[in-house]
């Protein structure tokens, strides 16, 4: 369990449609989250709010995964630490909202990495303040598992792209968008359809509540 995370955080934490409507109300001053307000980091801002759009009107969950979502029997919280400007968060939260909205039982809340530094440091990625990063809590905020900041196979082609330098920052930038445009969310559900069944079982073998 983490002290950081309770029914403060949680209370406070957005929901995805107040978090969308956060960040359109930001561009509309010309602004994005975070301390950073560079021309460069409004346009990844605005080039994100495109691509969250696309998702959430064309992305589809499958049959499968919406019958795995549809077995949580017990209420999860599902809190993302997110910015933005992060074009991982912008392709994949989407789906991640979509998952959400198959099962009443599972609360999605959003909360930005930069304004919970101490948080984010708790769930690093290969050491680094990675987003988006998913955190899986049970209803007495129990971690039951992570996800993030993006699909393993991307994950890998970043860690050894950092070694290799086989591609500049921009090239990968690239490289990565188009490989999500034709990915469609498929191999972020898959990943899904593996981690649920862990979590579900956590779940289950969780003592009973008094009530």
């Amino acid at each position: 369990m983490s002290l950081l995370i309770n029914q403060e955080l949680i209370n406070q934490a957005y929901d995805y449609q107040s978090y969308r409507t956060l960040l359109d109300s930001l561009l509309e001053e010309g602004k994005t989250t975070g301390s950073n307000q560079s021309e460069s980091m409004i346009n990844y801002a605005m080039l994100n709010q495109k691509r969250m759009r696309k998702w959430d009107k064309i992305g589809k969950i499958s049959p499968e995964l919406s019958g795995k979502l549809s077995e949580i029997q017990n209420p999860v919280t599902w809190l993302v630490l997110t910015e933005g400007w992060c074009g991982d968060a912008a392709q994949n939260l989407p789906f991640i909202n979509k998952m959400a909205e198959v099962n009443p039982n599972i609360k999605l809340k959003f909360v930005l990495r930069d304004e919970n530094l101490p948080l984010m440091d708790e769930f690093l990625t290969e050491g680094g303040r990675s987003i988006p990063k998913l955190i899986a809590l049970d209803d007495s905020f129990e971690v039951l598992g992570t996800w993030g900041p993006r699909p393993d196979p991307m994950q890998k082609e970043f860690v050894k792209n950092k070694i290799t330098k086989e591609r500049t920052g921009k090239e990968f930038n690239e490289f990565l968008h188009l490989w999500y445009a034709k990915d469609r969310g498929a191999t972020l559900q898959n990943e899904f359809l593996a981690i649920l069944d862990v979590w579900n079982q956590k779940l289950q073998s969780l003592p009973v509540q008094a009530g």
